[in-house]
């Protein structure tokens, strides 16, 4: 027996105001069931994700008004989240612990009233270890951290501004297609190099959206999942990594991710190799986190990531369609759900004008935290064996 998502629910998406993380995830969630040919009753499963807000969380099967669940938890992986949402989903399923799983994520970070760059901005944090000498260094964000490992990719194997650059102008192109998408407006690699620092060598273009809003989908059996409504995307395999890198003489921080763990899992799992992968949809909260990602799988080798994404591989046209929504750098922030999502969109043949020539294997990522947590799902709109 296999397992299928066979429901894929979003509300708005971006500057979206005046619902709560939680009314939104509960709005997400009766989309997913009703996008099934589901009634909220037949869900006995439910996981949850929430962003850096602390909402959603386990109350949410009360807003939703769901009974007698044999499953229910909060989820916490960062961006790695949803990938493993799914894999629980599914290994509940095949063990019998649970029939029909909604997983979600809900985040509302953006306020009317502040800037995006300010969404995630923490007034205070606990500092302890080494973590306090970096703050004290000046090194106290996100970006920070990643322009630290970007830096240390270009230092160890000269990568360049102009290959992130290349990754930024393919995404656009694929968020051209893509009616959801907060930017849509093509870009070029002078329109990339020209955007603000954000912390170097870090673009704004090389940075993702905010948004608010919530996507959920629904796992079940591949049994039951042909006599639902839409097409079922399968499950073919899963994986995670966690890496826990450490920042001191030696470490590998920046170089390499848990996505050569995660990825190693999944694909073995699903009896492929990335030869027999036609679309991929990655985490890109970063460009750089795409590029170290396709090193890390072995789409191409270990330093060859700024080639392989100048050669247009990437984009529309390209040998290896990722990211065909126009991913979190274009499309919106929704951590893990934004690759699941577009993943599902693509298996369905959903994609209209940025629909990928092939989609019989997609490899969908999850990334979280600062390069420490890694999720893997190979899905396919075939059965596994098939």
């Amino acid at each position: 027996m296999g397992t299928s998502i066979v429901g894929l629910g979003m509300t708005e998406l971006g500057r979206v105001y005046g619902r709560s993380p939680r009314r939104l995830a509960a709005d997400a969630v009766r989309l997913a069931t009703a996008d099934a040919g589901l009634e909220l009753g037949d869900l006995d499963g439910l996981l949850v994700s929430h962003g850096m807000g602390g909402s959603p969380g386990i109350e949410l099967a009360d807003t939703l008004g769901l009974r007698d669940l044999r499953l229910l938890a909060l989820v916490n992986s960062y961006g790695a989240t949803a990938g493993a949402m799914v894999s629980y989903a599914a290994m509940s399923v095949l063990n019998g612990s649970a029939t029909t799983v909604a997983c979600v994520f809900a985040d509302a970070p953006l306020k009317p009233e502040q800037s995006a760059g300010s969404a995630y901005n923490r007034s205070s944090r606990e500092w302890y270890g080494f973590g306090g000498m970096t703050a004290a260094l000046g090194l106290r964000s996100v970006n920070s951290h990643y322009a630290l490992a970007a830096q240390r990719h270009m230092a160890r194997y000269g990568t360049t501004s102009e290959q992130l650059g290349a990754i930024a102008v393919a995404t656009r192109a694929w968020a051209s297609g893509n009616p959801l998408a907060q930017m849509r407006e093509p870009i070029t690699i002078e329109d990339h190099q020209a955007s603000r620092w954000v912390s170097e060598p870090l673009h704004l273009l090389d940075c993702c959206l905010v948004s608010n809003g919530a996507i959920a989908v629904i796992v079940t059996s591949a049994d039951r999942a042909r006599d639902l409504a839409r097409p079922p995307v399968h499950l073919w395999g899963w994986g995670q990594g966690h890496p826990g890198h450490r920042k001191e003489r030696g470490s590998d921080f920046g170089l390499a991710t848990g996505a050569a763990a995660s990825g190693a899992a999944a694909m073995k799992m699903a009896g492929i190799t990335t030869a027999d992968v036609d679309v991929c949809e990655l985490y890109d909260c970063y460009t750089y986190t795409v590029l170290v990602t396709l090193e890390d799988y072995g789409f191409c080798a270990k330093g060859e990531g700024g080639a392989f994404a100048a050669s247009g591989a990437l984009g529309p046209g390209g040998s290896l369609p990722t990211n065909t929504g126009g991913g979190q750098l274009s499309a919106y922030y929704m951590w893990g759900m934004t690759p699941l999502s577009e993943a599902v969109i693509q298996a369905r043949g959903d994609g209209g004008r940025r629909q990928a020539p092939s989609t019989d294997v997609i490899l969908v990522s999850g990334n979280g935290g600062i390069l420490d947590h890694h999720s893997t799902l190979v899905v396919s709109p075939h059965e596994k064996g098939a």
